[in-house]
């Protein structure tokens, strides 16, 4: 093995055993999302979206919600509306309103293991551009899943979501990336999303982390506002992400995560 391509340290590597209470946990997280799917979010603060997670995840779910607590942070979501690249805070006094992109990133822990997914909702009637944006970004997520394979490497996971973003005139941020996950929320490796094709740590069979990208409509380039936690796009236009939990496995990639409306996208893959 190449000097330039570190190997993959043995705790990466989840068991069977694992893997099987990962998947259990990601697809109650799946059903969190369905849940919001079926909601109509104009009209309510972000407060009361993370009211409602948090009721659906301890009481219907009898999960906990992974992110409360983690990192000082008070909620068990971020919510990030329109130019707010990520880690936006829930507030009663903010409101969804009809037009807006809303992305809403949830982890979930269930018998010690944790899922990690976002999506970005479009509410009402945004604009043409503003669902252009939201198709893209998730289509980079998906270019980035298509390259999990044993044998494959993390570079081309950046590598592909970045192409794809740039040929449609998008740029992605290179500050905050997806990581590894399991008993813990980030563990390794980082999961970048720009690289070179046969860059970075080899995968291998068993290993579990996320993908993540965050798409902007303009200029890549990021700031962290005054409250420590909001990152909002420097231009002020709009950006959108979405994020999966996948497992490495013999034959390519599991979507941990997966929503029941995705299955034709993860046939297209296959």
């Amino acid at each position: 093995m190449s000097a330039s391509i570190p190997s993959t340290p043995p705790d990466m590597v989840k068991t069977p055993d694992e893997l099987a209470l990962m998947r259990k946990s990601g697809r109650l997280l799946a059903s969190v999302f369905e849940m919001l799917d079926r909601q109509d979010l104009s009209g309510m603060s972000t407060l009361q979206i993370n009211d409602l997670v948090e009721a659906f995840i301890t009481i219907d779910l009898a999960a906990r919600p992974a992110s409360k607590g983690q990192y000082g942070f008070q909620f068990v979501l971020n919510c990030s509306i329109n130019h707010v690249v990520c880690h936006g805070i829930p507030d009663q006094d903010e409101i969804v309103h009809d037009g807006d992109i809303i992305n809403l990133d949830i982890t979930l822990e269930k018998d010690g293991f944790i899922a990690d997914s976002s999506k970005t909702y479009v509410v009402g009637n945004a604009s043409a551009a503003a669902r252009r944006l939201v198709r893209i970004a998730q289509g980079a997520l998906w270019q980035g899943i298509r390259q999990v394979r044993p044998d494959g490497h993390l570079g081309d996971i950046g590598h592909a979501i970045e192409r794809y973003a740039k040929r449609h005139n998008c740029s992605v941020v290179r500050e905050y990336c997806g990581h590894g996950i399991g008993r813990r929320m980030h563990e390794k490796p980082n999961v970048l999303n720009f690289g070179q094709r046969g860059s970075g740590m080899r995968l291998q069979e068993g290993m579990v982390f996320t993908i993540e990208p965050m798409v902007n409509q303009g200029s890549r380039k990021v700031k962290t506002e005054e409250d420590g936690w909001t990152v909002v796009t420097q231009d002020r236009k709009l950006s959108a992400q979405f994020e999966h939990t996948v497992a490495v496995t013999r034959k390519g990639v599991e979507v941990l995560t997966l929503r029941t409306d995705e299955t034709p996208m993860l046939e297209r893959i296959a």
